[in-house]
């Protein structure tokens, strides 16, 4: 691992993102009569990707944009251009990420599968919306503009092929709704709300979130953790793990994810009650055992599409121990256009003899060619992994990120040594179940507030 090179100059970031930075701000107060300071973030997006096929169009809805009178497709064209940008930072950083690691990625580009055609007219109305969004800015949201989305959504929802977009319209309206009116804001979240916003406007055009062809895989399936996710109303479960083949050939990095629903008083354990009974894939993780996988979809970028029926319990599996035979000779799959942004990158590393600098702030593994802070503030509350137990480790499988303009570590699990002994602490130890003291009573926990939540809505139903 060449952590050196993590900290080294990537060439032409600055600039990209600079860029990026000076449209956000423009977005911040509206492109309906953008002020002639702001004006300058459109001509500098433009200047960004005047080497591009976009360059032409950008241009004429940057100068559209700055004299107000810009149209659906200009904004469309501007939110391309930031896309691109952002892309293009994602590419340079998984490149010298995979030049740290001495890691292969599969370069096979991946033709999108045949699909039912999205109504265009529900897509349109998504446009529309985030057109008037952008006209008035994030200082100028209120709740009738915002309200605007649920029509939209509602009709989107029932789709299976418009779930993706109308579920990121969802929650993107809901936080812009908790924050009117614009005006009075303290602080704007502008990188979270531009990033979300361009995303949003790519979705709505045919095609651009067309799935990848899907094929069938059977081998071995190799845990190496879990990265949960938690929003007030929705958890995920992201399960990192190097997948062999059963033929022989090279193995590779996938991913298996479950989400579910949720009441905002279920925290801490109790989200894995919510998760366990979609997949059987957690129960592997908690007990450290591999998985026998046969004919189970995966998509070209790694994504297994879970299936318990093709699944089986199999031998023992030390998460350690394949991080460091199995994990460094696992290639990575490509990354689809759409996704290509540098908040993606989440890749599997194992980090050895480092030493620990503690500091109030939090904890950074100090390396002989350098340094790289922890994120111990990702490290879920749903187990027992601590930031004390990351201080005190000896060996670290985590997630190599990038974030505020540095590499990130976020810990999986690691290693100590107990009276002389190593023993491991992972994060999603208790995501299949635990007898462990403080899981059982956080499980107990949690428990208790959903059978509350099921006899009040028992109550409302019978009512």
């Amino acid at each position: 691992m060449r952590v050196d090179l993590l900290t080294d100059v990537v060439d032409g970031l600055d600039e990209a993102l600079a860029a990026v930075d000076g449209f956000d701000q423009v977005l911040v107060g509206g492109l309906l009569r953008p002020q002639p300071a702001r004006a300058a973030g459109l001509a500098g997006l433009a200047d960004a990707v005047a080497g591009s096929p976009l360059a032409g169009r950008v241009a004429e809805a940057a100068e559209k944009s700055a004299a107000g009178a810009a149209d659906e497709d200009h904004f469309m064209a501007l939110a391309a251009a930031r896309a691109a940008l952002l892309g293009s930072v994602h590419d340079a950083l998984v490149e010298r990420v995979e030049e740290a690691v001495g890691r292969a990625r599969d370069e096979a580009a991946s033709a999108p599968a045949a699909g039912a055609e999205r109504p265009v007219n529900l897509l349109t109305a998504a446009r529309g919306w985030l057109c008037d969004l952008a006209r008035a800015g994030w200082r100028g949201i209120d709740h009738e503009l915002v309200g605007g989305a649920a029509p939209v959504v509602s009709a989107m929802l029932p789709e299976p092929s418009l779930r993706r977009p109308a579920t990121l319209l969802d929650g993107f309206a809901a936080e812009l709704a908790a924050s009117c009116p614009g005006a009075t804001l303290e602080r704007v979240p502008v990188r979270r709300w531009a990033d979300l916003w361009s995303r949003a406007m790519l979705l709505t055009l045919p095609g651009a979130d067309r799935t990848t062809a899907v094929t069938e895989v059977t081998g071995r399936l190799l845990p190496l953790g879990v990265d949960l996710h938690e929003h007030a109303t929705a958890v995920q479960a992201q399960v990192h793990a190097v997948f062999e083949p059963a033929d022989g050939t090279t193995p590779r990095l996938v991913r298996g994810g479950v989400s579910a629903p949720k009441p905002d008083t279920v925290v801490g354990a109790g989200l894995w009650q919510l998760l366990r009974p979609h997949m059987s894939l957690l129960a592997a993780v908690s007990e450290g055992r591999a998985m026998e996988l046969d004919a189970m979809p995966v998509t070209a970028e790694g994504d297994l599409v879970w299936d318990d029926a093709r699944a089986t319990q199999g031998e023992p599996a030390d998460v350690f121990a394949t991080a460091r035979v199995a994990l460094p000779t696992a290639t990575a799959a490509p990354v689809a256009p759409v996704d290509r942004h540098p908040a993606r990158i989440a890749v599997p590393v194992l980090m050895e003899g480092y030493a620990v600098e503690e500091e109030d702030d939090g904890v950074t593994f100090r390396f002989a060619g350098g340094r790289l802070t922890v994120d111990t503030a990702r490290v879920p509350a749903a187990g027992p992994l601590t930031a004390e137990a990351v201080a005190t480790s000896g060996a670290c499988l985590g997630l190599l990120r990038w974030d505020a303009g540095e590499f990130l570590l976020q810990p999986l699990a690691v290693e100590r040594t107990v009276r002389k002994k190593p023993v491991a602490v992972h994060a999603g130890a208790w995501a299949g179940g635990t007898v462990d003291k403080a899981g059982v009573r956080a499980e107990k926990a949690a428990t208790d507030a959903v059978d509350v939540l099921r006899e009040r809505a028992g109550r409302l139903l019978r009512k």
